[in-house]
């Protein structure tokens, strides 16, 4: 069953419609699922590729992604810790937003480590280690 995105010009809105088969698109007038509007506008959707965990990993292994990496530059690193969360598809937690929002904001990595103390404890406490 394909699935297009329209604009629709009533409600100002984006909206995706599931259709039975592709002959149906052509058959049958869009409608807006929100309003009941009829002038659509097909638009270009994004697109998913599915990747295994392995691969996505694999991924960020790769030395090629570290090449942007500016060790003195904590907005660069913010950057790289935000694409590892979001390759992982973890929720790290409020510290970890924390963390990364601050990186953001210019502030040093060591005075960040420094106010958040706990941070080192409680990640030996996940892995398991004593």
């Amino acid at each position: 069953m394909p699935i297009y995105e329209y604009y629709c010009h009533s409600c100002k809105r984006k909206v995706s419609l599931l259709w039975r088969s592709f002959a149906d698109i052509e058959s049958r007038p869009a409608v807006c699922p929100r309003c009941s509007g009829e002038q659509l506008t097909r638009v270009v959707s994004r697109v998913a590729v599915l990747r295994s965990d392995e691969g996505r990993l694999d991924d960020l292994s790769d030395p090629e992604a570290l090449g942007g990496i500016d060790e003195n530059d904590p907005k660069s690193l913010a950057r790289f810790m935000r694409k590892m969360a979001t390759e992982t598809g973890e929720d790290l937690g409020p510290e970890f937003e924390e963390m990364v929002g601050r990186l953001e904001a210019g502030e040093d990595p060591e005075s960040i480590e420094e106010s958040m103390p706990d941070l080192a404890d409680g990640a030996g406490d996940d892995f398991g280690v004593m």
